[in-house]
């Protein structure tokens, strides 16, 4: 029997938002599908039975599949099938987790997942949104104990008019792409991207996006008391108060003393380590079932030492000023051979970021279900264990860095040159060097100073800084330029990145149940003031992008050629255009337009390779003289390869100044020889002459003498020939025509 359905529908921004249920993953603790147009997103939210025994933290896992049945599309893959998850796949994964984790206890430890993936995806609607919503609806509606709704949108501008939910063609033209994430009382996540845009835009859009998704919230509570499940009550991780009182009392002035050292990570680390064994010898002896109590009892002692220094004293754990950036120094030029390089230090953070450049062609080509298939400006970012002083296995891009890396490649994007000014691909690889806080931040300053130092011309300098929040009730203080320990201790990691005129990029990650508006207000005010300091640093080592290129980098010269030729450049399964680039030493790349990329390291490979092709793509001209190759012999004439796959003939009669007996007496095949063209008919067949070159004549002369080609009044001449050579005339149109071309 078909199961019952029920659907739900708020309208956001004018438009039907559908929440299903009831007919899809009836043994999931809670499934849902959202739509919106034909855009459809399935969730399932489900959680394990039982604690995990021996974990220490909440143990929550969101997973985003991209489908591409979805899109009517099979993968591109070579076994078609959905491998490892797209960056962008992972990267809605992450979006989604970020407002969802705050609202659960800490304390749970039975495991959740909720897995989402495409149903539909039309190319109007973006997923990723749809999959926030999605997941917080199945979670309400579930058996699983969690704090929500969220609600989720997006925010966009045009004309300077804020809409929600943009269309992919709308956000094209939109100068801010906006993705906010909220209770019903404050906001829990945000990630832009945007065209420079004013702090105080920013607040309002903010603003504007909390208000918009309240229906969403409405819809969610009214689903939950209409069908969702009773709770479950599961056991929570209790740590035991005295023992927790035991601890603290117990460590209070030897934490106090490490923090108010003058001191580095690795020496504070160290301090605390090394307390934190004394600790649990000390409490918990050789009860093996009280070391770990004694570890989460020391560890909320730390952070509420940190966290009450701060907002009760205005005493940060490196002694900083409250919105005080730390030290920053930067060089650019670091390798010689690389197009360009720019190491950013602030602090113990260190980032050195690498550029590329590349032809067209070697833009990224992106498998997903966008209407975007390929970018040309492409950030990844790596994080090895060696910058913070560990050893792990290499395992590749984790989620984090695929996360950093696209949040720094948004921030730059805004000042990247279009490709019809800058018709390069841009390859930028930053290389964590050494972290203590704010590293993403720091690959974002590293690859100014990269593409400054390779000489991109960036429309401006772009710079970004991390932003932090101690809560406690009421009282708040924010913090400037967070290190490891006030992000790991701290309520907030609010990333903004932007130029003097204005935001690109921001992130905001919290740990609490919501912030307002007068907070990130305030965050974005003091965010701005560093970022203007962290600018003077770098302009007092590279005030503009260099002049030049670096020597290295490939100089890229576009020339147009007719689309018709375009083939005939390339050459069958592209034999003429690989020769060409082994020849000349170039990179060659053609659009579809007519547009020919040369990229070269010196100017005479670009020189090679562009009168190659120029002269490949060239179309014969009255009265031109062109040197060329005998390519075949008749006994009316010979064939000359005027330009590369074009012939034209020249009557035994135009080739010589004295009467010829037989073609062979003056060229044979492979000969090259200097002739004009006198004749181009309707059919495209070229007349040639060598006597109009020996002789020096105008193109008037030479139709004049050319007694074997056309009379002056339009009439076919013999020149005096044979009728055996009016056969062979035939025969020759034949093969290809007497007075004409061949193209091969």
């Amino acid at each position: 029997m078909k199961p019952e359905s029920k659907q739900y529908t708020a309208t956001i921004g004018g438009r039907p938002i559908t929440i299903e249920t009831g007919k899809l993953a009836a043994q999931a603790g809670g499934s849902v599908t959202v739509q919106l147009g034909e855009s459809i997103v399935f969730a399932a939210a489900t959680m394990g039975k039982t604690p995990r025994e021996g974990q220490d933290f909440f143990p929550l896992t969101i997973e985003y599949e991209e489908r591409m049945y979805a899109g009517g599309r099979i993968p591109g893959s070579f076994f078609r099938k959905e491998g490892r998850p797209s960056d962008s796949a992972i990267l809605t994964a992450r979006l989604t987790d970020r407002p969802l984790r705050p609202l659960f206890n800490k304390d749970m430890r039975n495991e959740v997942q909720v897995v989402l993936f495409s149903l539909s995806a039309d190319p109007d609607n973006p997923l990723d949104i749809l999959a926030i919503n999605a997941a917080s609806a199945a979670l309400m509606i579930s058996d699983i104990p969690w704090g929500g709704p969220v609600a989720a949108l997006r925010v966009g501008r045009v004309d300077e008019k804020f809409i929600i939910n943009p269309t992919f063609d709308e956000l094209e033209r939109s100068d801010l792409d906006l993705r906010l994430a909220g209770t019903r009382q404050a906001l829990l996540m945000v990630e832009c991207a945007a065209t420079e845009i004013g702090e105080d835009v920013m607040v309002k859009a903010l603003e504007f996006g909390h208000q918009s998704l309240q229906p969403l919230i409405d819809l969610q509570e009214k689903m939950t008391s209409e069908i969702g499940k009773p709770k479950v009550e599961v056991p929570l991780f209790t740590l035991d108060e005295d023992l927790a009182k035991r601890v603290k009392d117990m460590v209070t002035g030897d934490i106090t003393r490490a923090l108010e050292i003058q001191h580095d990570k690795a020496q504070f680390n160290q301090a605390i380590n090394d307390l934190e064994e004394k600790t649990i010898a000390e409490v918990a002896g050789d009860d093996e079932t009280l070391v770990s109590p004694v570890k989460t009892a020391f560890d909320e002692a730390l952070k509420d030492i940190v966290r009450s220094r701060i907002i009760k004293e205005g005493l940060r754990p490196d002694g900083r000023a409250l919105d005080e950036v730390r030290p920053i120094w930067c060089e650019v030029g670091i390798s010689p051979r690389a197009h360009g390089s720019g190491l950013f230090t602030r602090g113990e953070t260190q980032v050195l970021t690498l550029a590329t450049l590349g032809t067209p062609k070697e833009a990224q080509e992106l498998d997903n279900l966008t209407p975007i298939d390929e970018k040309r400006y492409i950030h990844h970012y790596n994080f090895p264990p060696y910058c913070t002083g560990e050893v792990k296995p290499l395992r590749g891009s984790s989620r984090r860095e695929i996360g950093h890396g696209a949040l720094a490649e948004r921030a730059l994007v805004p000042v990247i040159p279009p490709a019809d000014e800058f018709p390069y691909t841009l390859r930028l690889v930053s290389e964590v060097l050494s972290s203590n806080g704010s590293s993403s931040m720091a690959s974002v300053c590293g690859s100014t100073l990269a593409l400054m130092d390779t000489g991109v011309p960036i429309s401006a300098p772009v710079t970004g800084v991390a932003m932090g929040l101690v809560m406690e009730g009421e009282e708040y203080v924010v913090l400037t330029d967070i290190q490891g320990a006030e992000d790991h201790l701290g309520d907030m990691d609010f990333k903004v990145a932007g130029t003097p005129k204005g935001i690109t990029a921001l992130q905001m990650d919290i740990k609490i149940q919501g912030i307002t508006a007068q907070i990130m207000s305030e965050a974005l005010d003091k965010a701005r003031a560093a970022r203007a300091f962290i600018l003077d640093k770098i302009i007092e080592v590279i005030p503009v992008p260099n002049a030049e290129l670096k020597p290295h980098a490939p100089r890229i010269t576009i020339i147009k050629i007719p689309v018709d030729k375009i083939g005939a450049v390339i050459g069958p399964g592209g034999k003429n255009i690989r020769a060409l680039q082994e020849e000349t030493g170039t990179k060659i790349d053609i659009g579809d337009d007519g547009s020919v990329f040369i990229a070269a390291t010196n100017g005479i490979g670009y020189e090679l390779a562009r009168d190659r092709i120029e002269a490949m793509t060239e179309s014969p001209q009255l009265g031109h003289i062109y040197t060329g190759k005998v390519v075949r012999i008749t006994d009316f004439g010979a064939f000359i390869e005027i330009i590369p796959g074009t012939d034209g003939m020249v009557h035994i009669s135009q080739l010589d100044s004295e009467r010829v007996e037989k073609v062979e007496d003056v060229v044979r095949m492979g000969d090259e020889v200097s002739v004009m063209v006198t004749g181009i008919d309707e059919n495209g067949k070229i007349r040639l002459s060598r006597q109009a070159v020996l002789e020096g004549w105008t193109i008037e002369e030479a139709q004049e003498h050319d007694h074997g080609g056309k009379s002056r009044n339009g009439g076919s001449r013999s020149g005096g020939r044979s009728s055996q050579g009016s056969r062979d005339r035939r025969n020759g149109d034949r093969r290809g025509g007497s007075g004409g071309y061949n193209r091969r």
